[in-house]
C-alpha cells in the first residue's frame, strides 16, 4: 500500500474544503466568518492547497441540464499501449474524465459531445481505427443519482448543517426556482462563451478579471453568472486530491441491477459516503459508480456489507483506478494524483 502524505491536513483544512464545495465562489471573508477564523488564514490555506496542486476550483457545464449526451467508454488495450491512448484521448475537448484501470491495460473515458455527430465520429470512426485497442464497450448515461454539482465532500460532517446553510449561495428571486420548484431554463449562448471559458480555467476568477476577459460590465457579469448558476447549466466544482485526504483506494464499479430495482439501488448508493458518482446507463450493465475508500480492506467491506446486500443487485465488477489521466481538463501529472 502506498504511503499517504497528509502534509498538515487538519480539521480547518477539511472545513475549508467543505465550505468550498458548498459555494466555491464565496469570498474569503464570508468563509472566514462561518469558520470563525481570520480572512488571512482562509486565504493562506487556500493558496497553499492550490499551489501544491491539492485543490482546484473550475466551472463545469452540466451536460444533463444542457441536454447533451454523455457516454462512458471502456477501452481494453494491448499491453503497454494504454498510456499513449489515454493521453491522446485526454487532449480531445469532448472528453471529461479519463483513468487507467485493470492493471493498466484498460482505459475508462467519459465523453460529453455537444452533438450526436461528435460522438459518432469518436465511437464509430476514430476509436475502431485506432491500433492497439482490442475491445470497446460503450455506456450511454441515462440518469445521474449522485455526482456533478453534488460534490463528494458534501457528504462530510466537517461543517454543521447550520454552517452549510449560512454558506449556500443566494440568487435573486427571479433567478431562483419558480413557484413550481423548477429551475429556470437557461442555455449557454455564444455571448456566454468567454465567461464560461474563463471560469473553466479558474472558477474563483474575480469579476475584475472576468471583465478583462469578456469585455462586459461587472453588473452584467454578475447578473448573467447568477442566471447560469441558478439554472444549473453551469456549476462551480471543487476538485481535490483524494489521496491527500487519506482515500488511496479508488475504483470503478460496473453493476447489473434488476430493472425494477435500478432506481432503489441507485438512490441507496447515492447516500453511501464512499460513492463519488453513481448513474444509470444503457450498455453491458445498467449502473456505473466511482467509489473512494481509505484502503483495499475498506473497499472489500463496502462491496460485501453495503453494496452486495442491496436488494436487486445481481452482478458487480470492480476495477481499481490506477491513475487518473484527465479530470475535466488535461494536465500532464507524472505523480498521477487522483482528484474527485
Amino acid at each position: 500500500m502506498r504511503t499517504v502524505d497528509h502534509h498538515a491536513l487538519d480539521e480547518l483544512d477539511q472545513r475549508l474544503l467543505h465550505a468550498l464545495e458548498v459555494d466555491a465562489r464565496a469570498s474569503f471573508s464570508r468563509i472566514a466568518a462561518v469558520l470563525r477564523v481570520s480572512d488571512q488564514t482562509v486565504a493562506r490555506r487556500f493558496k497553499r492547497m492550490r499551489t501544491e496542486g491539492r485543490v482546484r476550483v473550475v466551472g463545469v457545464r452540466d451536460h444533463t441540464v444542457l441536454g447533451q449526451e454523455s457516454w462512458t467508454l471502456r477501452l481494453r488495450c494491448a499491453p503497454e499501449s494504454a498510456g499513449a491512448i489515454s493521453r491522446a484521448l485526454a487532449r480531445r475537448p469532448d472528453t471529461a474524465w479519463i483513468a487507467l484501470t485493470s492493471g493498466g491495460t484498460e482505459v475508462v473515458c467519459v465523453t460529453r459531445a455537444r452533438s450526436r455527430g461528435e460522438h459518432e465520429e469518436l465511437l464509430l470512426g476514430k476509436l475502431p481505427r485506432t491500433p492497439r485497442i482490442v475491445e470497446i464497450q460503450a455506456y450511454q448515461a441515462l440518469h445521474r443519482f449522485y455526482g456533478g454539482p453534488a460534490g463528494w465532500f458534501a457528504k462530510s460532517t466537517a461543517l454543521t448543517a447550520e454552517e452549510v446553510a449560512l454558506l449556500r449561495p443566494r440568487y435573486g428571486a427571479q433567478d431562483g426556482p419558480g413557484a413550481d420548484g423548477q429551475r429556470p431554463r437557461v442555455r449557454i449562448t455564444e455571448e456566454d462563451e468567454p465567461l464560461v471559458a474563463a471560469l473553466e480555467a479558474d472558477g474563483r476568477a474575480s469579476f475584475a478579471e472576468l471583465q478583462k476577459l469578456t469585455g462586459r460590465s461587472e453588473s452584467a457579469l454578475r447578473r448573467r453568472l447568477d442566471q447560469l448558476l441558478a439554472s444549473g447549466a453551469l456549476y462551480i466544482d471543487t476538485q481535490f486530491d483524494s489521496e491527500w485526504l487519506g482515500h488511496v483506494s479508488a475504483a470503478m464499479l460496473w453493476i447489473t441491477a434488476a430493472p425494477a430495482a435500478l432506481a432503489s439501488v441507485g438512490a441507496a448508493m447515492a447516500a453511501h459516503p464512499e460513492v463519488v458518482f453513481a448513474g444509470a446507463a444503457a450498455g453491458p450493465c445498467n449502473l456505473l459508480a466511482v467509489v473512494l475508500n481509505r484502503d483495499t480492506e475498506a473497499l472489500y467491506t463496502y462491496l460485501t456489507e453495503k453494496l452486495g446486500v442491496l436488494e436487486g443487485v445481481q452482478h458487480v465488477e470492480c476495477t481499481p483506478v490506477l491513475r487518473r489521466v484527465k479530470q475535466l481538463m488535461y494536465e500532464e501529472d507524472p505523480a498521477g494524483r487522483r482528484s474527485s
